[in-house]
């Protein structure tokens, strides 16, 4: 399908107010560029228009081939919407838009969406080689029309946040500084398979699921966590890595999810990571393993008792 019939299927009934972006993560800096959208929106009397692609536009215009993803689609899309935007549009970015010029682009979108104004943050470019920055979409929008508004970076600590620079904190393994950055813990889904039971001999039963190259996983390490089974949020010890005790090769995530024993191979469940425990090590023997895989659980317990308990209470007063 063409862009201009993507866009035609909108039919916005009056004008608009649109950002553009992948918002990979939808993460504090996305939210607070999201939430002054739908407030200059309310105060025009616009609608509010997140415009995201499904493809990363850097696979198209450079010599990147994948970027792993902080978020699937329909995640990002849901979280975009609950931002309180009207309309979310994720057109499949492709070489048609890629070799779009700046004016074409936003012609389209006045053409289409009835769009008044851009809301932007301070590195968007658009348009054939990335010639439209804000600079050039003031003057775009001087000369047809739209208004141009650039939000600021959002700052943690003197750190600008960012998609990329949350992958290379969640490489890392600083899930609780990632937590931070998204404003909420990162979460990681997938279905449940058949592993080699191991945990199971060890006492420990753990869920496996297996890392995707097209989304970003913590580094290796053990972590505490909490995962969500049938819309029931449930305390757990998650690993990433490849077992060194056992000489494992294949790269793994091992839940256990404490004071749960039902069957879960095939189900799909989603971890919230919450802090990282410790790096993953090689033990000289099984004893040594289970002790160190008892005290994580003890930590781990210890510190998301209060937590959980106290989201089961907000979620009650909801």
């Amino acid at each position: 399908m063409s862009i201009e019939k993507e866009l035609s299927i909108i039919n916005p009934y009056k004008n608009t107010l649109i950002t553009i972006g992948v918002f990979d993560g939808v993460h504090i800096g996305h939210q607070s560029l999201l939430s002054f959208l739908n407030r200059k929106a309310k105060e025009n009397g616009y609608l509010s228009v997140a415009i995201t692609f499904k493809k990363h536009p850097e696979t198209i215009v450079s010599s990147v081939k994948q970027l792993p993803w902080l978020t699937d689609l329909a995640t990002r899309l849901s979280l975009i919407k609950n931002a309180g935007i009207d309309h979310v549009i994720a057109l499949p970015f492709d070489k048609e838009i890629s070799r779009m010029d700046a004016q074409r682009f936003t012609g389209l979108l006045q053409k289409y969406l009835k769009m008044s104004g851009l809301v932007i943050g301070p590195d968007f470019v658009m348009g054939s080689h990335r010639q439209g920055d804000a600079d050039m979409l003031r003057q775009l929008g001087a000369e047809n029309g739209f208004s141009v508004d650039v939000v600021n970076p959002f700052f943690y600590n003197g750190e600008m946040i960012s998609s990329s620079s949350i992958r290379r904190i969640l490489a890392q393994g600083d899930v609780k500084k990632a937590g931070y950055f998204l404003g909420r813990p990162f979460q990681f889904s997938g279905s449940v398979i058949k592993g080699d039971r191991r945990g199971t001999l060890l006492g420990f039963p753990t869920a496996n699921l297996v890392p995707k190259s097209e989304f970003a996983v913590p580094g290796n390490g053990i972590y505490m966590t909490t995962t969500i089974i049938d819309g029931k949020l449930l305390p757990s010890v998650t690993n990433i890595g490849i077992k060194p005790t056992f000489k494992g090769q294949e790269r793994l995530i091992e839940t256990h999810i404490l004071d749960y024993n039902g069957d879960l191979y095939g189900k799909t469940i989603s971890i919230d990571f919450i802090d990282r425990i410790r790096d993953e090590k090689r033990f000289n023997t099984i004893d040594e393993l289970k002790e160190q895989i008892a005290l994580d659980i003890e930590v781990t317990r210890a510190q998301l008792s209060k937590k959980l308990a106290h989201e089961e209470t907000v979620e009650w007063r909801n």
